[in-house]
C-alpha cells in the first residue's frame, strides 16, 4: 500500500510539474473511483479477445519484457481498462502519442459495439472518441526503440542535470559515424536498418531553432557526436528546469497536493456515477428492469 501511494503521489507531482492546472484538469487516483473497475467488467462481456490480441503494444511488450509471465488477462485486458477510462468520461478527443492511436481505435470499436447492442431505442451512451495528436506525435527512447520506463530508455522529469547528461551520452546515433569528422546521417536509412539519429530527433523536438543547422553540420562531418550529445544534454536540462522547480514547490506542500487529489477524486466519482447509471440502464441492469423483484 505504501508503495502504491508513493507511486501515485509521484505521478500526481509529475502532472502538476508539467503544468496541468487542477482547476481545469481533474487529477484523481483511478482506484479511488471504483466505477472504473465495474465499467471494465461490463465492457469485457462484449469485447472480442481478437480485438485485444491485435493491439500492437501487447505484442511489443511480449517481445521486450523477456522473463516476465505476461499470460494473464490483466495484461491482455489492460487496453480494455484504458478504454473504460476514456469512455467513463465520454471524451470526444483523447490527446495521445502516435503509438497510442490503436488504443483509441479499440475504444471506438467498443463504444460502437455497446451503442449498437444496447442503444437501439435510446440515444447512444458513448461518443466515439478521436485521437488528438500533437505536431510531434512520437518520441523514441534514447536507444532508438519505443520509449518505455520498464526498458529504461527514458529521461524522467525528476532526473538531475548530471543524470540527464549520463543518459544522453548513451543515446543512439548513426553507427556509421565512427569519428568526429565522419559524415553522419541524421535521417533514417531503412536500407541498412538505420532508424535515424535519436539525438537529432530530440533536437527537433526541444531545440527546433538549431535542429537544421545541427543536421547540416553532422552530414558535413564538422560536428562530432560527443559534442552534439553534450549540447543536447544542456538543452534538455534547460527545458526541464522549470518543471523541476514546480515539482519541488508542490513536493514541499503535501497538504496542498492531498487536497488537489481529494477534490479530483470527488469530481471524477460524480461524473463516473452518472455514466455508470446510464450504462446500467441501457443494459437493463438498473432497478426497475426486473432484477430487484
Amino acid at each position: 500500500t505504501s508503495s502504491f501511494l508513493s507511486n501515485s503521489n509521484e505521478v500526481i507531482l509529475d502532472y502538476l510539474a508539467a503544468g496541468l492546472d487542477p482547476a481545469r484538469s481533474v487529477l484523481f487516483v483511478q482506484s479511488h473511483v471504483p466505477q472504473h473497475a465495474e465499467l471494465h467488467l461490463l465492457l469485457s462481456m462484449i469485447t472480442s479477445l481478437g480485438w485485444l490480441e491485435r493491439v500492437p503494444s501487447y505484442k511489443e511488450q511480449q517481445e521486450n519484457l523477456v522473463g516476465k509471465d505476461l499470460t494473464t488477462y490483466g495484461f491482455l485486458g489492460y487496453p480494455l481498462l484504458q478504454a473504460a477510462d476514456i469512455l467513463m468520461y465520454r471524451a470526444d478527443y483523447v490527446p495521445v502519442g502516435e503509438d497510442q492511436v490503436p488504443h483509441v481505435e479499440l475504444t471506438r470499436e467498443i463504444a460502437r459495439r455497446f451503442n449498437f447492442l444496447y442503444c437501439q431505442d435510446r440515444p447512444p451512451v458513448f461518443p466515439e472518441p478521436e485521437a488528438q495528436l500533437t505536431d510531434f506525435p512520437r518520441l523514441r527512447g534514447l536507444d532508438g526503440n519505443r520509449m518505455s520506463k520498464s526498458v529504461g530508455n527514458t529521461i524522467l522529469l525528476t532526473d538531475p542535470p548530471e543524470q540527464i547528461a549520463a543518459k544522453v551520452r548513451n543515446a543512439y546515433t548513426d553507427p556509421k559515424k565512427t569519428h568526429k569528422d565522419s559524415p553522419g546521417r541524421p535521417e533514417p536509412h531503412p536500407e541498412d536498418g538505420h532508424p535515424g539519429c535519436v539525438v537529432w530527433e530530440y533536437h527537433r523536438k526541444f531545440n527546433a531553432g538549431e535542429a537544421d543547422g545541427i543536421a547540416a553540420a553532422c552530414r558535413a562531418g564538422t560536428l562530432g557526436c560527443v559534442a552534439n550529445k553534450r549540447h543536447l544534454a544542456q538543452v534538455l536540462t534547460d527545458a526541464l528546469a522549470p518543471v523541476r522547480e514546480r515539482r519541488e514547490r508542490y513536493a514541499a506542500d503535501p497538504a496542498r497536493v492531498r487536497d488537489i487529489v481529494a477534490t479530483g477524486n470527488r469530481r471524477a466519482r460524480e461524473v463516473a456515477q452518472a455514466t455508470l447509471a446510464e450504462v446500467r440502464d441501457a443494459m437493463h441492469l438498473s432497478p426497475g428492469h426486473g432484477w430487484d423483484r
